[in-house]
């Protein structure tokens, strides 16, 4: 069997410029690796080829002539996705198509009733590894496809929902594709480049507005040591990256299978090699001792689920309050010489103007180095989701493109959808002002960070005094939105709808 598997173009621009930081899809990379070996099995990583997406896959399906593509996408990029299954059907009808990821998972019953339908062969739902491994021995005639757990497939016209597997033991799967059967290359965090590690997962966190639970359940499941050792290996020595993005929902979930891995990575001697991670405020703020081994191993970044300055909307987000904890996270992160990202939601049913503006001046004052802000989100069948329709807030309730963090897809009890999606950007702009990177940022980054200070900024000051004098905020947001609405768009796409 030839096996081709695609991630998605679309980006979301919300640190830093859309084109600053491309990552490689660790999904598509594991569910290649895991496909047994006696099938030929690519990647390709759309999003670095946003420009021409028709024109390359044209080219490659008539060079690969795969019997089965695989495409992985979010809520966001589910448009997108469908649009190039029907590409790929019209260039070569007799692939089949199937469709996995978050997206996959949660709305697979009203996938399988919507028009889209008769672009899809099959939907993986869940952990894909070993559901996508059988999928490709039974389409070789060595697998029935009924028996397959978490595949959903096609009985003439309709769909049939095979029961849900259970969570893997990720002890059995093998390493991720990072060789050369990944089409596309060029990865990087500005001007360095880098891969993905992923050490465990799941959450045991009781967010409401997050949809992970319904990828693992509430759990959590971590990788045996030796195939992380194994998995970094792979990443220092044959791929030479020297950043690493830890993809894990909360590193730090068990501070003592944090000090051991940092102990087995400090006895592997990586020679500048820097880590990026994703940890919660509580975990953070009361284990020095872990940050400092942390740091000692080389974790120089951490995102930090800060979300709000207001204990009142920590609560509605199941988060309890963490206002005093992200507080302290941020200086135990700092005393250890690691840059902190702090993530900011806005949109809660209490907002108003005044508290939009609070949460920015209360980010501004526990001095993190840079924002990762987003609008809430009513992902499908979350909790917070059904929060909002008991309220009658949400006001886009199925234009899933615009579930990315970027849009007002609901009210609040105060601010109309567009007032909410003006606040969020204005009150960034006048309370946060022009990014400054912090004495931190400017040692571990100086050649960026000195381009920024020196080049970009000033020349984007100009810029915005000249504009300002002409539109004035009003303007000057009405154009970052239709700059927004067009980021994602395809042109070559857009006859398949």
């Amino acid at each position: 069997m030839k096996v081709l598997l695609l991630s998605m173009p679309d980006v979301v621009p919300i640190i830093i410029h859309e084109a600053a930081v491309h990552m490689p899809n660790h999904g598509i990379a594991c569910v290649g690796g895991n496909i047994d070996p006696e099938h030929e099995v690519h990647l390709v990583d759309l999003i670095r080829k946003r420009r021409s997406v028709r024109r390359y896959l044209s080219r490659l399906m008539e060079r690969l002539q795969p019997d089965l593509v695989g495409l992985s996408a979010m809520a966001w990029q589910y448009d997108t996705c469908i649009r190039i299954a029907r590409l790929l059907k019209a260039l070569r009808p007799e692939t089949k198509i199937a469709i996995g990821g978050y997206h996959a998972t949660l709305m697979h019953e009203e996938i399988a009733t919507a028009p889209e339908a008769r672009w899809i062969d099959f939907m993986i739902r869940g952990e894909g590894e070993e559901a996508f491994r059988r999928l490709v021995n039974g389409l070789a005639g060595c697998d029935d496809l009924a028996a397959i757990p978490s595949l959903s497939y096609k009985q003439g016209d309709a769909f049939v929902h095979n029961e849900r597997a259970a969570n893997l033991d990720l002890a059995t799967l093998r390493l991720p594709i990072r060789d050369k059967r990944r089409l596309t290359w060029g990865y990087h965090m500005v001007n360095a480049k880098i891969e993905v590690l992923e050490t465990s997962r799941g959450c045991t966190r009781a967010c409401t507005f997050c949809s992970m639970k319904h990828m693992y359940g509430r759990s959590f499941r971590a990788y045996p040591l030796e195939r992380v050792l194994d998995d970094l290996d792979d990443i220092y020595y044959r791929c030479r990256a020297r950043w690493v993005f830890v993809s894990d929902d909360n590193f730090v979930l068990y501070p003592a299978r944090v000090m051991e891995l940092c102990e087995a990575i400090i006895a592997r001697n990586y020679r500048g090699l820097h880590f990026c991670v994703q940890a919660d405020c509580r975990t953070m703020a009361s284990n020095e001792e872990m940050v400092a081994k942390m740091a000692e191993a080389g974790f120089c970044s951490v995102f930090l689920g800060i979300e709000s300055g207001s204990a009142k909307n920590l609560k509605l987000a199941g988060k309890g309050d963490i206002v005093d904890a992200s507080r302290r996270a941020v200086r135990m992160c700092h005393k250890y010489q690691m840059m902190v990202i702090g993530g900011l939601v806005f949109g809660f049913p209490p907002d108003d103007v005044d508290s939009i503006r609070e949460t920015y001046e209360f980010f501004r004052d526990i001095d993190a180095d840079a924002a990762y802000c987003q609008i809430l989100t009513p992902y499908p069948k979350t909790g917070m989701r059904q929060q909002l329709l008991d309220e009658d807030l949400i006001v886009n309730k199925s234009d899933y493109k615009k579930y990315n963090g970027l849009w007002a897809n609901v009210r609040t009890r105060h601010l109309s959808a567009e007032e909410l999606h003006y606040q969020f950007w204005y009150q960034r702009q006048v309370v946060l002002g022009w990014w400054k990177p912090s004495p931190l940022m400017a040692r571990q980054g100086r050649l960026w960070t000195s381009i920024w200070r020196f080049a970009f900024k000033p020349l984007l000051q100009w810029r915005h005094r000249r504009a300002m004098a002409k539109h004035g905020w009003r303007g000057l947001y009405l154009q970052e939105v239709e700059h927004w609405q067009q980021m994602n768009t395809f042109s070559d796409l857009e006859g398949y709808r």
